[in-house]
């Protein structure tokens, strides 16, 4: 199976903290992998060395076969990797159609000067071309009813979905999901898992997925890898990484004996006599 992505030996620190430390993992084409850990981990750290916002301390990133390391993120955008956000990142004065259209805007050919000559350049057919992929993708993630509304005024579910729009909009190859359920309901988890899914298995994405819900991560994903303070320590399929004694200990909270310093321990209570 032909590998998408390869992360090799990245670290990252800010000053003397060490968010990432020799993280390395490789993605396959077309897989759904998901990156999950405790608060603090370090998951939107690679995410962000991934998707260009953070250039790594040391190591390298491999993507389709070519070194994307020094590349901002702009460029890593026209390579075919999209991503979405933990912290909502749209246009809130915008409609639900005009922030899914910011993400064509690198695909657009015409510019400044030839956008000016509308009519005689190609450029109305163009935009035509570019909003018919949109209304696919609003058709794709059921926003018809919205399609008008600003983007501000919606949920806080349907704006989680039209940044997936958005994301969507740039036909990427690898899509980097950061934590696209996080503050959801049941329904609303069940919908955007659906939509990951087939994301993945329709439109032939390779899916790269922070995420909390372990059900979820359970569910849809291929394989899992695990960060604790800034280093992987499992990686796997989901049942098997799960199982990790040292996976439930540092993400369930899970404890073994074997790891209390006997100092630490509490004295024993001294029964009634």
């Amino acid at each position: 199976m032909a590998t998408s992505l390869e992360v090799r030996g990245v670290s990252l620190r800010f000053g003397g903290v060490r968010a990432l430390t020799d993280v390395s993992f490789a993605i396959n084409e077309g897989e759904l992998f998901s990156i999950i850990g405790p608060n603090g981990a370090g998951k939107t750290s690679i995410v962000n060395c991934i998707s260009g916002r953070y250039k790594p301390t040391e190591g390298q990133l491999i993507y389709q076969g070519r070194d994307i390391t020094g590349l901002t993120p702009n460029a890593r955008a026209s390579l075919g990797i999209g991503r979405t956000f933990q912290n909502l990142a749209l246009f809130h004065h915008m409609s639900v159609l005009d922030n899914i259209m910011v993400g064509r805007h690198h695909l657009l050919n015409n510019n400044f000067l030839t956008g000016s000559l509308y009519w005689l350049t190609g450029a109305r057919k163009e935009e035509l071309d570019h909003r018919r992929k949109v209304e696919e993708i609003i058709d794709f993630l059921d926003l018809q009813s919205v399609r008008k509304a600003q983007a501000g005024t919606l949920s806080y579910g349907l704006r989680k979905r039209v940044e997936l729009a958005r994301a969507m909009a740039l036909e990427p190859r690898l899509i980097l999901l950061d934590e696209p359920m996080a503050g959801m309901n049941f329904e609303e988890k069940e919908d955007m898992a659906r939509y990951i899914v087939d994301l993945n298995e329709e439109f032939g994405m390779t899916v790269v997925m922070i995420e909390h819900d372990m059900g979820v991560v359970m569910d849809i994903s291929h394989r899992v890898t695990v960060l604790d303070f800034g280093r992987k320590i499992a990686e796997g399929d989901p049942a098997a990484v799960l199982a990790d004694p040292h996976v439930r200990r540092a993400y369930l909270g899970e404890e073994d004996e074997v790891l209390v310093d006997p100092d630490d321990a509490p004295p024993a209570q001294e029964s009634a006599a």
